[in-house]
């Protein structure tokens, strides 16, 4: 009767193995990307950040022709600017302007697909033949809503996802939207799909 002999791995191999595993777990907790598209349609107020912002780079290039004037150091500057009065003010003017425009901005988050998910909706929205015969490689009827609706992600406000958009909401949208924003919100919804965050460059 042969015995089998049970060869322990080395430190070295259980190491290497560890540090695999720690790499993988790491690999396996990457988060899908993310993009934002901002949609505001009150000129008003995006003017107003403009004109607020203006005034700040005014400020303190006054404040900093007044060190200069009175002599301050350069180590000091930065404080003695950021203290002056009418810093201080436009700084407050132009935080008050940008809460405006964010009050005012409705914004569309858009997540990645996982690729068997980016995969099976190709298959669900696969070009007609006429399409296929153009390079096309989705269906350009139904895949954009479809795609629109499978990426978009909406936050409560604990910061949890919700129920997000329909496809029918996403359709909705396309048509009623001037062509360039509709086809700014395929993009949108496409482009994080192409995202690629890996740098495949030596070194």
């Amino acid at each position: 009767m042969t015995t089998r002999r049970i060869v322990e791995p080395s430190a070295a191999a259980v190491a290497k193995d560890a540090h695999w595993a720690a790499k993988m777990a790491r690999l396996r907790a990457r988060k899908l990307p993310e993009s934002t598209m901002a949609i505001c349609d009150d000129e008003d107020v995006k003017t107003a950040v403009a004109d607020a912002a203006l005034e700040l780079a005014k400020a303190r290039a006054a404040a900093l022709a007044e060190c200069a004037e009175q002599g301050i150091r350069d180590g000091q500057r930065d404080t003695w600017v950021a203290s002056n009065p009418h810093v201080v003010a436009a700084d407050a003017a132009l935080t008050h302007a940008q809460d405006a425009l964010a009050e005012a901005t409705e914004r569309l988050t858009f997540r990645a697909l996982p690729r068997p998910v980016w995969e099976e909706l190709l298959r669900e929205h696969a070009p007609t033949e006429a399409q296929a015969d153009k390079g096309m490689e989705y269906n350009v009827e139904t895949f954009p809503a479809a795609l629109i609706s499978a990426c978009h992600v909406e936050r409560d406000t604990a910061g949890a996802d919700g129920e997000g958009m329909s496809v029918n909401d996403a359709q909705e949208l396309l048509d009623a939207w001037p062509d360039q924003e509709a086809k700014a919100l395929f993009t949108a919804a496409l482009v994080v799909n192409q995202t690629l965050r890996a740098d495949l460059g030596k070194g």
